[in-house]
């Protein structure tokens, strides 16, 4: 598919999301500041049907204003559920989902229609759901129904949101506003040859563990690559609780979750405690 058919697709995409929202701010935002990058148009250009479309948004005020809206339609769809609040820290200007008890909601663990997580995104259309409603929040970001994921993570430009990018083959991206799609030359070599080129993130760890997919669909990587995840990696200290919650977030949650809530236990009934890498093995073997 070129650079137009994309931009005319992912356009009526948008188009058909915002005719769900009934509130005029929000759509606004969203056609202000929408931005969709990485999976999905390295798909279009396979001429490949995406997975999902991940939206990103271009200011701290109109990605709060649309999480917001989200937050509070789940709440009101599930009032028996977790709650699912939205934070903007003042100090870092940072958004995240705060949600009760386990740290996810999601609609299938409440519908128990499937396995948690790994099928949220497999939509099982009936009369009675809303198209495009709320149905797994994490930390940093809500699925949609309809193939829909806003990324509250990160905001701001291309540019910016790109410098928390991992591979370079998923910096193509589209601005619904100039109803713009921009192709990187580096990108499209990466993409004409399944080839992973690892150009730097702010979380290394993800990144080596988001290798396992690419591997799986045929893209290939040299050792080069791994080694520079594994020298930003070794910047970070995953001994720490709080560090570690940061670099796994968005792979694996369920099963990571799970690690961090047995630490985050230990700690509290014992303030001596230190993790080593003995008792971190047994947590993770028995887990995953």
């Amino acid at each position: 598919m070129n650079s137009k058919n994309i931009a005319k697709s992912l356009k009526r995409k948008i188009d058909d999301w915002c005719a769900s929202i009934d509130d005029d701010e929000i759509v606004k935002q969203i056609k202000e500041n929408a931005i969709i990058t990485g999976g999905a148009l390295v798909s279009m250009l396979n001429n490949e049907y995406p997975n999902d479309y991940d939206i990103y948004f271009k200011t701290h005020e109109s990605c709060l204003e649309v999480a917001s809206y989200y937050a509070k339609r789940w709440n009101e769809m599930h009032p028996e559920s977790a709650h699912v609040k939205i934070q903007s820290d003042s100090d870092t200007d940072r958004i995240t989902a705060f949600i009760s008890s386990i740290g996810i909601a999601d609609e299938d663990a409440i519908d128990d229609e499937s396995e948690p997580e790994s099928q949220y995104l497999e939509e099982k259309q009936t009369e009675n759901k809303q198209r495009y409603r709320p149905r797994y929040f994490s930390t940093n970001a809500i699925a949609l129904s309809d193939k829909i994921q806003l990324v509250i993570r990160f905001y701001g430009s291309v540019d910016e949101i790109h410098e928390n990018y991992d591979f370079v083959h998923c910096t193509c991206s589209y601005d619904y506003k100039e109803n713009k799609v921009n192709l990187p030359v580096k990108a499209l070599e990466a993409i004409i040859n399944k080839e992973l080129f690892y150009v730097g993130s702010k979380y290394p760890l993800c990144s080596i563990i988001r290798t396992r997919k690419f591997i799986k669909r045929g893209w290939s990587i040299n050792a080069g690559q791994y080694l520079k995840m594994c020298l930003q990696l070794n910047e970070f200290n995953l001994k720490d609780i709080a560090t570690l919650r940061d670099q796994t977030t968005g792979v694996d949650s369920m099963y990571f979750n799970q690690v961090l809530a047995e630490l985050q236990k230990k700690q509290d009934e014992d303030s001596n405690f230190k993790i080593d890498n003995s008792y971190l093995f047994e947590i993770i073997d028995r887990i995953f």
